[in-house]
């Protein structure tokens, strides 16, 4: 025996459908934390999907690492926003999720990635009238935000990795590209993940002040480290970090 709808559920699902039709025409829902797509160029011209979180002149660009993308930060970009940061995640080139997670173009050439992290604090700067900019990067995204940190004319505040890596596919920093790096510096890892907490160690080394490193109890790699059990310390040594450096 199959139900028949009543003239009161017509009418619900009639409001319903009227409801979506005006949702869709209105572009749908502003994505996650409030937040709102962009696109920009890497500094050689290849075009990036990102998401743009809160508002102000402070600002976070946060990179993910192999295997993840920007959504990967979504809610710790969401925190930050309600801290008063402008906060950009995006996909580095060739990534390409889909849906909230955008689809940047090109193919993923891990050795250039640094160019797309110098094209973000381009387009913070040019078109979010930003001042301060700071990079947060995990795993690959943290080399990748050292090397572009070293580029004259980057001029950023600070730079906090997760689980960086010195070298990773010919992307690569070393004591010549830090020793350019003025500002701020935090290399966190987890003592469980020994060849990011030995990378970390490396990095700080032959970095000049300001610098600090943390090789936390945990054995996450990257972003996840930002929901492992050593959660809520990691975040807070960002923050910090961000605080410290007057960003």
């Amino acid at each position: 025996m199959h139900a028949t709808a009543g003239p009161r559920s017509r009418g619900r699902l009639a409001a319903l459908l009227v409801l979506t039709l005006l949702v869709a025409a209105c572009g749908g829902a502003a994505g996650p934390g409030d937040s709102r797509a962009v696109t920009f160029e890497s500094s050689d011209g290849v075009r990036l999907a990102g998401r743009v979180f809160g508002d102000g002149s402070r600002a976070v660009i946060l990179t993910h690492m192999r295997s993840a993308d920007q959504r990967s930060w979504f809610d710790f970009a969401d925190r930050l926003a309600d801290q008063g940061y402008l906060v950009l995640a995006f996909d580095f080139r060739g990534t390409c999720p889909g849906g909230d997670g955008g689809c940047s173009e090109g193919e993923t050439v891990v050795s250039d990635l640094w160019k797309d992290v110098v094209g973000a604090i381009r387009f913070l700067r040019s078109e979010e009238a930003v001042g301060r900019v700071a990079l947060v990067g995990a795993s690959m995204g943290g080399t990748a935000s050292l090397v572009a940190a070293a580029q004259p004319g980057t001029d950023v505040s600070a730079v906090v990795t997760l689980s960086a890596p010195t070298e990773i596919e010919g992307l690569r920093v070393d004591g010549t590209m830090l020793s350019s790096i003025t500002a701020g510096k935090l290399f966190v890892a987890g003592v469980g993940d020994a060849p990011a907490a030995t990378a970390a160690q490396t990095l700080y080394e032959q970095a000049p002040p300001p610098k600090r490193v943390e090789i936390v109890p945990a054995d996450d790699h990257g972003t996840d480290l930002l929901s492992g059990a050593q959660a809520e310390v990691v975040r807070r040594l960002i923050e910090v970090a961000l605080e410290t450096n007057r960003l």
